[in-house]
């Protein structure tokens, strides 16, 4: 099955709780839209064998993050940002490297509620490509990584469910990318879904409503 191609490199940034399915959505839909994976936590698992998650490190990785990036738009290949992109400042910045590049920019925000985010991080499978490097949390650095995240206000941004399926999700995304003029009709009506739900925690009620504004997250 061929791939999904864009009429203009597009810049996709993912936004999120840990365990929100981040990487999860990135890893599928590179499957089948042209565009490629940087993989922000495999870029610090292949670099250092025993990550320390400090600035010194942080700085790098996202460096590294970053010149891929450029490097990619600039050859005119789409490129899916596999990093939280949860501060105001990083998503400017890498807007400005898709403007510079004539890219379109498209932020993704994966929403789920806090609780269920945490709980499938303990589910997470290191045998599985998509957990293999992922950071392990604690309900400490969970609830710090949290609070230090700025929810998009002022900005073009999409939501999609962390708790959808991933057709939907795509569904949704693709509808977006040929609202944005970049994917032709035909293409957009050939990958459009019904919704559906796929319950993240194993053998756990769903979360409840998401609030946006939550910042005092209770994990136990």
């Amino acid at each position: 099955m061929s791939k999904i191609m864009s009429t203009k490199p597009v810049l996709v940034m993912l936004y999120g709780y840990p365990g929100a399915g981040k990487t999860h959505f990135a890893r599928q839909f590179t499957e089948i839209f042209q565009a490629a994976h940087v993989h922000g936590d495999r870029i610090r698992g292949e670099l250092f064998s025993e990550p320390r998650y400090d600035k010194e490190e942080n700085q790098l990785v996202n460096h590294l993050m970053l010149y891929m990036t450029e490097e990619f738009l600039a050859a005119g290949m789409s490129v899916v940002f596999d990093t939280n992109a949860m501060r105001l400042s990083e998503r400017r910045e890498l807007r400005n490297i898709a403007r510079r590049a004539k890219a379109e920019p498209l932020l993704i925000w994966l929403q789920t509620d806090a609780d269920s985010a945490f709980a499938r991080l303990n589910n997470r499978d290191r045998r599985k490509s998509d957990d293999k490097y992922a950071q392990a949390y604690t309900p400490e650095t969970f609830r710090t990584h949290a609070g230090a995240m700025q929810n998009p206000k002022n900005e073009d941004y999409m939501v999609i469910s962390g708790k959808h399926t991933f057709n939907t999700q795509r569904s949704a995304v693709v509808k977006k990318l040929y609202e944005l003029g970049v994917i032709a009709t035909n293409t957009a009506s050939s990958n459009v879904v019904k919704p559906g739900l796929v319950n993240l925690i194993p053998n756990q009620a769903p979360g409840g409503r998401v609030d946006n504004s939550r910042r005092n997250i209770l994990i136990r």
